[in-house]
């Protein structure tokens, strides 16, 4: 990928999951860095196999909220994130592609449709 190609949030918010059942390749630790980039309220892993982001919402109920949420998105992109909710209201996003044991360009397309809906809720 140049430079000229990167992701912008905009362009991966707009786009759609691919099926992966494994046929496609993981990123490279450079490419993940580009599509973090678009995505910089994400982290991404030592190992560059995952990203993740961190919530803290008000309260208990407006994290299960937050969750369900989330998980209409997933389930409209076919792409599952890990999310664990711990100490009543904090929330972690764990975003990677399962199928190939780690981070495929449908991690930072859900990240970026996630981060939209942060944005505008």
């Amino acid at each position: 990928m140049h430079e000229s190609d990167a992701p912008t949030a905009q362009s991966l918010a707009h786009s759609k999951c691919v099926p992966c059942e494994g046929g496609v390749p993981k990123l490279t630790a450079d490419q993940a860095k580009s599509f973090a980039a678009a995505t910089p309220d994400w982290e991404v892993s030592g190992d560059a196999n995952q990203i993740r982001r961190k919530l803290n919402c008000k309260t208990f109920v407006a994290a299960v909220d937050r969750i369900n949420q989330i998980a209409e998105i997933a389930e409209s992109q076919q792409h599952h994130p890990d999310l664990h909710l711990t100490g009543y209201r904090h929330l972690e996003i764990i975003l990677t592609t399962h199928a190939i044991g780690g981070l495929s360009e449908n991690d930072f397309i859900l990240a970026a449709q996630i981060d939209q809906l942060l944005e505008t809720t």
